[in-house]
């Protein structure tokens, strides 16, 4: 049957309901989904949706996020293409819902990653797991440690430095931790950062990011000349995805995060 939803962004969208051919172009929400039992009815994926690993494998490629291959994606036939207004671009949108029914999500907060859990299980008729899902990880996150008003930065890119700032689940959860990032003042989700910023946001922590740009040790004596009074600390970005990485984040936060 038909069914009528309006996505995160107000979008009207119209699908067979249940989807039984899913493409999803986000990470986060492609992990999702496998964890919300659809491995049958995912036939699309990105080309950095690598998780959960030993199943997304044998989902085809079709895309990037900022890139797509539509003929690859006609090849599939999805009766429903789940997107990210972040992590996917306007344009994408645009060509593919000449095609298909396109939902998209958004995410920017701790609480937008529950819902986001809930709307995936409301949109494939899994509400049940949807739920169970969102359970287990508050049941996780109440473990999470706390910052006790620690200032951090999460830095995600070098030369030039970008760090992040306002408006993102990452800046969200530092903050759920107790965290303060100084750079939700700079203007931009995402914003360009000189060392002598740094130096003035007076930072206990820098956590240097495992991705987009992949920090290594070697990376800690720039820091240590920049700013010599502050620890840094290598960090798995993708605890930072929204999902099912959840269920892994207060494990490892308490274990790295010397707090």
């Amino acid at each position: 049957m038909n069914k009528t939803v309006v996505d995160r962004v107000g979008r009207t969208v119209t699908y067979d309901y249940p989807p039984k051919r899913i493409v999803s172009l986000c990470p986060g929400i492609t992990d999702t989904l496998f964890a919300l039992d659809l491995e049958a009815e995912i036939v699309g994926r990105t080309r950095f949706c690598i998780h959960p690993k030993g199943k997304v494998e044998n989902v085809q490629a079709v895309a990037g996020t900022k890139d797509i291959k539509l003929e690859a994606i006609q090849d599939v036939r999805p009766d429903l293409i789940i997107v990210e207004k972040e992590e996917n671009t306007k344009e994408i949108v645009e060509e593919l819902e000449k095609h298909f029914p396109v939902y998209v999500a958004e995410v920017q907060s701790v609480d937008d990653a529950f819902r986001m859990i809930e709307d995936m299980g409301s949109l494939t008729d899994r509400v049940d797991a949807a739920a169970r899902l969102i359970t287990n990880i508050h049941e996780q996150f109440e473990s999470l440690p706390k910052g006790t008003r620690k200032r951090v930065a999460y830095v995600i890119w070098r030369k030039p430095y970008m760090v992040v700032g306002k408006d993102t689940y990452i800046n969200s959860l530092l903050e759920k931790m107790g965290f303060i990032n100084p750079f939700v003042e700079a203007n931009g989700r995402y914003p360009a950062v000189m060392a002598e910023d740094f130096k003035k946001a007076e930072l206990d922590y820098v956590l240097l990011a495992s991705e987009p740009f992949p920090f290594k040790e070697k990376h800690f004596k720039e820091f240590l000349d920049m700013i010599p009074d502050t620890e840094p600390i290598l960090f798995d970005g993708e605890m930072f995805w929204y999902g099912p990485r959840m269920l892994d984040a207060a494990r490892y936060f308490k274990r790295y995060l010397n707090i």
